[in-house]
């Protein structure tokens, strides 16, 4: 199927009110050709994302917003999508409870199908022995077997609701699997295109006993139709939240790197379908899929899932004999320097201090020679695969920072809670945590990053810079969980599927559950219009494809903020 050919335009109206399917708007005058006409000293005359010219009350927002807005904060999660979680929270559009059949039964892998039971839970829901609260969990897949077909519950073997402090198996997150899963807005082949089985249909049922977050969320603004700005997986993902555009691979079909080209069903480059392996299980039921390549770049040469940073810290080493700063050049794993521009960039060309607070970015540079880095992730930190950065640049060394390592609640180890408690964050900063603090499946589990990013969240509020700052908390991606909400029709890459954010703000609006449509480039939005940037290309070229396909323009998070 090429990217053109879309069938949810061929599907029946669904039974989910104000389903994402029928989210259009037809706005004359909006034509592409509007937009295509945009120049940058036009760029505050023009709304980005509809190209139509912008009204006083819109300008009269930008300067309340410039007077009100002094410091946004971006703290990145990881791998959850909003049902996972959230699908239970009150006042959300479409809760979890009240889908319809129509909506969960996962089809099996010829797209006809309904499985009878949802497959085996491969490799087991708790493949290590862990002990949490005194009690030990190591859950195998002979244990749980024969899941209703649908969302279930995450219990442990008695029955017994599993605790967000347990660690569970990971899942398969990658640009072609989140399509075939998504099955062009039914959501209806995770489990057929997973890897884990039956578990991508689980679910926790949070409180506010369970997640600290959620008593944030009833003071603040929690978004429902926040979508994930690429299809696939973290590192994508921490490519679009600093760019809103896909990498490029030069030449890759003239050398190694073409060992990296996925290979499609059908000749068309621009296909969304990984061409099975002869011998690939037929059903889900026995076994998970394989593929004849599931590289990292496109078949036509878009570097889209994970790949090694050009820049130390890497998780490739220096060429023998050759520059230490570097990864080896040479190795068809390293993605060349990129050289459009970022939010970073932008930002910079206004005059604009920033930052990126890395989980223990010193110590992964310092020490990369040792093997011993407390989970830094080398593909969360997206501003190393660009030149602009590179190593001797006053830019690296500026914006480039490191939020230490540990536990991360101490300011005597956490940089950048120690920022903010001195008052010192700059008018835009990024936060990452470290590897065992941001909840990704499979080496973290949701507690501790629940706990860690709400003690973030009540330093800033107790912090010198409160009364004038945004917090906006979202997850990189849904971590191949399960999402029942149609993702609305965007471009090629995205977006994918849904994802929980929270706006966090003194002027929030108390208590909102925010049902705009959003994508994580709508953070990139926010932060263009609050400093007066130029917009990034790959933003002007999502909103362009949204008024092409009839969608209404994304949100740019304001209506989160009561601004009165």
């Amino acid at each position: 199927m090429s990217q053109t050919d879309d069938p949810r335009d061929e599907q029946p109206t669904s039974d989910l009110p104000q389903d994402p399917f029928r989210r259009r708007l037809l706005v004359a005058g909006m034509g592409l050709a509007g937009l295509g006409g945009l120049s940058l000293s036009a760029c505050d005359l023009l709304d980005s994302r509809t190209g139509t010219p912008r009204t006083a009350a819109d300008l009269a927002l930008d300067r309340t917003l410039q007077a009100k807005v002094r410091h946004i904060v971006v703290i990145y999660a990881e791998n959850r999508s909003f049902s996972n979680l959230w699908g239970n929270y009150p006042g959300v559009q479409y809760p979890l409870e009240a889908v319809p059949a129509s909506r969960y039964v996962q089809l099996d892998r010829d797209g006809r199908t309904p499985m009878p039971v949802l497959p085996k839970i491969w490799g087991g829901l708790v493949p290590q022995a862990q002990e949490v609260d005194g009690k030990r969990y190591m859950i195998s897949e002979k244990q749980i077997d024969g899941i209703a077909n649908g969302p279930f519950h995450l219990v442990d073997t008695e029955g017994q609701p599993l605790p967000n402090g347990v660690i569970t198996r990971d899942l398969v997150h990658r640009f072609y699997q989140n399509q075939m899963q998504i099955n062009a807005g039914r959501n209806n082949q995770f489990a057929a295109w997973g890897d884990s089985g039956g578990l991508v249909m689980g679910h926790y049922r949070n409180s506010a006993e369970s997640l600290k977050l959620w008593s944030i969320a009833q003071q603040n603004v929690l978004c429902d139709n926040f979508f994930m700005a690429a299809f696939g997986g973290s590192w994508l993902n921490h490519i679009f939240l600093i760019s809103g555009q896909a990498p490029r691979y030069p030449d890759a079909h003239n050398g190694p790197a073409k060992k990296l080209l996925s290979v499609l069903d059908g000749d068309d480059p621009l296909g969304t379908r990984l061409k099975l392996a002869p011998d690939s299980p037929a059903s889900a039921l026995d076994g998970p899929p394989s593929y004849v390549n599931d590289g990292a770049l496109t078949a036509d040469g878009y570097a889209v899932n994970t790949m090694a940073p050009p820049y130390q810290p890497s998780n490739v080493r220096p060429a023998e004999g050759g520059d230490p700063t570097l990864a080896d050049p040479s190795n068809h794993k390293v993605l060349p320097p990129q050289t459009y521009a970022t939010i970073g960039d932008r930002l910079s060309d206004k005059g604009v201090d920033w930052a990126w607070y890395g989980g223990a970015w010193e110590f992964a540079l310092t020490h990369r020679d040792t093997g011993m880095l407390p989970d830094f992730q080398y593909h969360h930190q997206p501003f190393n695969y660009f030149s602009s950065f590179a190593p001797g640049t006053l830019a690296r060394t500026q914006h480039l920072r490191d939020a230490g390592v540990g536990v991360g609640e101490d300011a005597s180890t956490n940089k950048f809670i120690a920022d903010i408690d001195a008052g010192r964050l700059p008018p835009v900063a990024f936060y990452k945590p470290q590897g065992n603090l941001n909840m990704h499946a499979g080496y973290a589990d949701v507690e501790s990053g629940d706990r860690h990013l709400s003690n973030i969240v009540e330093r800033i509020q107790r912090g010198p810079q409160w009364d004038n700052t945004v917090v906006i908390i979202t997850h990189d991606e849904n971590g191949g969980w399960w999402d029942h909400v149609a993702p609305p029709k965007g471009d090629r890459w995205g977006p994918g599927s849904r994802i929980p954010a929270l706006v966090i703000a003194p002027f929030a609006k108390k208590g909102l559950v925010d049902h705009t449509v959003y994508d994580t480039n709508s953070i990139l939005r926010f932060i263009t219009r609050v400093h007066g940037l130029v917009p990034l290309e790959g933003v002007v070229a999502r909103d362009r494809a949204f008024v092409a396909n009839g969608e209404a323009p994304l949100g740019d998070l304001t209506a989160p903020l009561d601004l009165a």
